[in-house]
């Protein structure tokens, strides 16, 4: 018996560590079983929001089914946190009767851990592991410097990344054929492990689940949006981006196969911003740069900022202030909109991102460990190498070139992304009627008018600003 491990790699298409355990067997050759295991205690640990567990339980769900229908049984270990797994699966593939376990590799630090113990667990039973590389284009590892070291930039490391591309290329896997008559499969919702503890496990509306939603996204999107993409991504009130995220993040469709629909919409794979469908590109490539630093700098995993320096920086911890930025109580409207976006929806425009980032950490001076953890209790996409990365990045922590004097101003990013304020009257409906001429800076029309129903601005972002420069400056350099 061969076991496919599935983790954040929830799909049959383009899944390594599926194809290499099915092979190309045929039904009467060794049998297939798969296995997902859910860890509540660990979730929680790490933060994980329920939005997110809900999408990943519904989405286990229909990939139970689809397994089913393959004659493929997917098992389903419940066990509290990572540390119980190795025992727990190492029981699993004795009564199966497993010689051979595939997964594709986790590039998380507990989650490496947490693999390396089911390693020396199941090499005393004689079963083999087998790792994969199912999370990027190219695997961590195959980008990096001439002096074999990661790139700390990201401008070089893109140029690099689409060299090795051309130079590698890559394969798109098909789901794999049936291996026998097809399974019962019990939904979630019926087994007596789903309990009060481990949550709902039907899909939200707002986010169906299945690999067939995911690629409908992606052809969509293709279709209507990538050619203006570099135009309208940054505007929240627009539908200009992919909403791919929270599948990426999933595993319900691959980055490979991104990469490859954007070169079979275009005729080719872009090479630079001036050619059409770049910058989405080019946005798939951060991702991958977060996911191979992650790997290659354990440290990201524990909390360390990427430029050890920075471990140095005064930060805030201020509970009333980081309070009043997560309830969008800060006084500056397109922050605020943003987080009560967050907060009623799970999820979040990039450009909103950045701006609610930079204020956190430039104008509140608040650590951004706090920012990313909240972010990764709320958010549908939540994904550490991302979230981590793009912290970093804002806080001036990260992989960057010279980012402590990038500081955001959110009132002007308000009036350059949101100019008619669609996004901020949608979620500050205390501001629903002040003229668009005031809107990211309604606090003198509101006096006029004798209304007090929204925060005064909670810091000036001037003298805020020259403040989080002098943090910087006065850093010593290692």
């Amino acid at each position: 018996m061969r076991l496919v491990w599935f983790r954040n790699d929830l799909r049959l298409a383009d899944n390594p560590a599926l194809r290499s355990c099915c092979g190309n067997a045929g039904a009467d050759e060794e049998p297939v079983a798969a296995l997902f295991v859910i860890s509540p205690t660990q979730w929680r640990q790490h933060k994980m929001a329920p939005i997110r567990q809900r999408f990943i339980l519904a989405q286990v769900d229909a990939l139970g089914l689809e397994l089913a229908t393959l004659g493929i049984e997917l098992h389903l270990l419940r066990v509290e946190t990572f540390a119980e797994v190795p025992a727990a699966l190492a029981s699993l593939c004795r009564e199966l009767g497993v010689t051979r376990l595939y997964a594709n590799q986790a590039i998380e630090l507990d989650e490496q851990r947490r693999d390396g113990a089911v390693t020396a667990a199941l090499a005393e039973q004689e079963v083999s592991c087998h790792w994969l590389n199912g999370c990027c284009v190219l695997p961590p590892g195959r980008v990096l410097t001439g002096s074999r070291e990661m790139f700390k930039v990201f401008t070089p490391f893109s140029r690099a990344w689409l060299k090795a591309l051309d130079e590698d290329g890559f394969v798109i896997h098909r789901a794999p054929a049936p291996r026998g008559d097809s399974l019962p499969w019990q939904p979630l919702a019926e087994r007596a492990f789903v309990d009060e503890a481990l949550g709902e496990t039907t899909p939200d509306p707002h986010w169906p689940v299945g690999e067939a939603e995911a690629l409908r996204r992606l052809h969509a999107f293709l279709d209507q949006g990538v050619l203006d993409y570099g135009e309208t991504r940054d505007f929240p009130a627009m539908a200009g981006t992919s909403v791919l995220s929270p599948y990426l993040a999933a595993g319900i469709i691959s980055p490979r196969q991104c990469v490859a629909a954007l070169q079979q919409r275009l005729g080719g794979r872009p090479q630079s911003k001036a050619q059409p469908g770049f910058v989405w590109l080019n946005e798939l490539i951060w991702r991958e740069f977060y996911r191979h630093l992650l790997v290659l700098v354990p440290g990201l995993s524990m909390n360390r900022p990427f430029k050890p320096e920075t471990a140095a920086l005064p930060w805030s911890w201020d509970p009333d202030a980081f309070a009043a930025w997560c309830e969008g109580r800060t006084g500056y409207p397109i922050v605020d909109a943003a987080m009560r976006c967050l907060n009623a929806t799970g999820w979040m425009h990039n450009r909103l991102r950045m701006i609610v980032a930079s204020f956190l950490t430039k104008d509140l001076h608040i650590h951004w460990r706090l920012g990313e953890d909240y972010f990764m209790s709320k958010l549908i996409d939540g994904d550490l190498a991302a979230n981590n990365g793009g912290w970093q990045w804002a806080a001036g922590t990260g992989a960057d070139a010279a980012p402590y004097f990038r500081v955001f101003n959110p009132t002007t990013q308000g009036q350059r992304f949101d100019p008619q304020g669609e996004f901020v009257r949608t979620w500050v409906t205390e501001l629903i009627d002040v003229p668009e001429p005031y809107l990211h800076q309604p606090h003198e029309w509101l006096r006029a008018k004798g209304r007090d129903g929204y925060p005064a601005p909670m810091v000036d972002h001037g003298k805020a600003r020259l403040v989080a420069i002098d943090m910087f400056r006065h850093l010593e350099k290692p």
